[in-house]
């Protein structure tokens, strides 16, 4: 690919929400280092947060108000826009202000400066991730996340639990990296191609001529680089440890942005075989034989059209049935909300093996992360909020949580029953728009007996949330002093609660967003 000729203007345009993170993130360092050194942690840390959040709101004017731009380098698309990246971007620029605003109140670090910058400079990898179309890009927004991640989890100093936690992150972070770009270079040798719809076609024929067993290892090894992104199992080993050891806004930014952007690409990645299934369909060089005439190809082909789902469904039915089960014998809420991210993950992944032949299936599977990372957010908003009251994360911590603050128990009533899928919160929409997108992909008795086992492990969750529940509102508390929040704080989880209720009451609300950016 020659790249003598590229229009920097438009890459310029088309990167504008990235650089909008960057500018903010360079004005949070000059200000507190410069005019703040020498004033209160308070005034510092609450500077820092809104002037990130001021950043995230120009990114996301970049992405709505200005008309949809990609970048394109030659016939390859670099960067996409519209579809699940817009929807991704505005995500991720949403959910980190979010994160910001719960550092409001929060002591954790003497450098808040940093901490933004660095939060900042990891979401700008997160807009990459969501609209990169290319594996060389893919891989750099992958690492710019990542190492914001690694540095974030360690950001609580005096904690030798976030120390530990960061340097497991780190090393199984290393270790993913090495198999994705060893995957990506095997990619790249046998389709000749770094973009990703080129990617497709070239293994594609690559299989036709005797290389399925080499597609089939770099495709393993792409798994497993992106399979530790989204924490499915058996890459999943970090996430118990990150989450219980970052400080809890950091720990709701990795649960939550990190999971909306890897996603994105995944989304991306189906999109890219189901693009080159139908021109392949209609050129006449695979013939399929649909269930009638004009009826959709079904999702079957050779190569990595046929290797990538099977690939999805075993990491889909491990990170369910493992996530589930270890959830059940956590008594540390963190550690109960990472494995329950494991399991989340494995619903996800099931609805891209069934990825569908029109955009019902990639709003299904955004509408879900959007929501999850909304509630996971508040989640560990109000663990935070525990945490410094109490000195403790465990769930003895929650006992007579509705005497000491009413408030902070209906929203923790709220946000766990939503990860549960219990109607009318927005949880139960975006699990049964899932599983419905699944079964209208797929009739076979395959697709049906995976969204029964996800239904029922479903169920399963619900005991263990219910744990929490129970303490905050049956178990009666050792102490009844008042736990106050910082107004803040309140006014976020308040509204996450609230917009978990609307959403969940009127769901069209959410989908018809999610479906304006694919008009």
């Amino acid at each position: 690919m020659n790249y003598a000729g590229l229009n920097y203007a438009a890459l310029f345009q088309a990167t504008l929400p990235e650089t909008a993170l960057e500018i903010a993130a360079v004005a949070v360092l000059f200000v507190d280092l410069a005019f703040l050194r020498r004033s209160g942690q308070k005034l510092r840390t609450d500077v820092a947060a809104w002037l990130g959040v001021l950043g995230c709101i120009a990114g996301i004017w970049a992405v709505c108000a200005l008309p949809w731009r990609g970048f394109s380098a030659g016939n390859d698309v670099l960067l996409s826009a519209g579809g699940s990246a817009g929807v991704a971007q505005v995500a991720v620029l949403v959910l980190t202000a979010l994160t910001l605003l719960l550092l409001v109140g929060c002591e954790f670090t003497r450098n808040p400066g940093e901490y933004v910058a660095v939060v900042l400079m990891a979401a700008a990898g997160g807009l990459i991730i969501a609209a990169a179309q290319d594996l060389l890009i893919i891989f750099i927004g992958l690492e710019l996340l990542s190492l914001g991640l690694y540095v974030l989890t360690a950001f609580a100093k005096k904690s030798g639990q976030s120390a530990e936690a960061a340097i497991k992150y780190y090393l199984f972070g290393g270790m993913s990296a090495a198999f994705l770009l060893f995957g990506f270079s095997l990619l790249y040798g046998l389709s000749g191609s770094t973009s990703l719809p080129r990617v497709v076609l070239g293994t594609y024929l690559a299989s036709a001529r005797g290389a399925a067993p080499l597609l089939f290892v770099a495709l393993v090894m792409v798994a497993v680089g992106l399979g530790f992104k989204v924490a499915a199992v058996p890459f999943h080993f970090w996430a118990p440890d990150a989450y219980e050891g970052a400080p809890a806004p950091a720990a709701a930014f990795i649960a939550s942005v990190s999971k909306v952007a890897s996603f994105a690409l995944l989304i991306s990645i189906s999109d890219a075989i189901l693009q080159w299934m139908g021109m392949l369909h209609m050129t006449g060089r695979v013939t399929f034989s649909g269930p009638s005439p004009g009826a959709a190809p079904p999702r079957v082909a050779i190569g990595f059209v046929s290797l990538w789902p099977l690939i999805l469904i075993v990491l889909s039915v491990a990170s369910m049935v493992l996530g589930n089960l270890a959830a059940l014998a956590q008594s540390s809420v963190r550690r109960l909300l990472a494995y329950s991210a494991i399991a989340h993950a494995g619903y996800i992944l099931l609805g891209l093996a069934f990825f569908g032949w029109s955009n019902v299936s990639a709003q299904a599977i955004l509408y879900y992360v959007l929501t999850y990372g909304l509630t996971t957010i508040g989640a560990f908003g109000v663990v935070g909020v525990v945490e410094r009251a109490t000195g403790s994360g465990r769930m003895e911590a929650f006992a007579g949580l509705h005497k000491r603050n009413p408030w902070l128990a209906a929203v923790t009533l709220i946000l766990f029953l939503s990860l549960a899928g219990i109607p009318p919160l927005v949880g139960f929409w975006a699990k049964f728009n899932l599983f419905a997108a699944v079964l209208t992909a797929s009739h076979s008795p395959v697709s049906i007996g995976l969204v029964a086992l996800a239904v029922a492990f479903s169920a399963v969750s619900l005991y263990y949330y219910l744990q929490v529940l129970k303490r905050a509102y049956v178990m009666p508390g050792t102490d009844e002093a008042p736990i106050r929040m910082h107004p803040v704080t309140t006014v976020v989880l308040v509204a996450i609660a609230a917009a978990v209720v609307l959403m969940g009451c009127f769901p069209g609300l959410l989908q018809g967003w999610v479906a304006s950016f694919y008009a």
